[in-house]
């Protein structure tokens, strides 16, 4: 029987494979705006390897390609929010 005083477990579930390992067909480029868009929070902020599974080597493209896409106008840098 388990001590009702000790702390809980967290249980994580299966940890997720970089999708562009698993997927070669699938390219890093900084004019796809629609798969880039997976890797960007509603509030515009990049999103970190440990919550999308992109391996480092990836991650780091990925990166590289948001920042090309927002500095030619494709992504945007923040959420943009109505002052209603």
């Amino acid at each position: 029987m388990a001590n009702p005083r000790a702390p809980q477990r967290r249980r994580f579930g299966r940890r997720k494979g970089c999708r562009f390992c698993g997927d070669k067909d699938l390219v890093i480029d900084y004019k796809e705006v629609k798969t880039l868009r997976y890797f960007v929070s509603e509030r515009g902020k990049i999103v970190p390897r440990r919550i999308s599974g992109n391996c480092s080597s990836h991650q780091r493209k990925v990166t590289e390609a948001i920042k090309r896409a927002r500095n030619i106008a494709l992504l945007p840098f923040t959420a943009s929010h109505s002052l209603d």
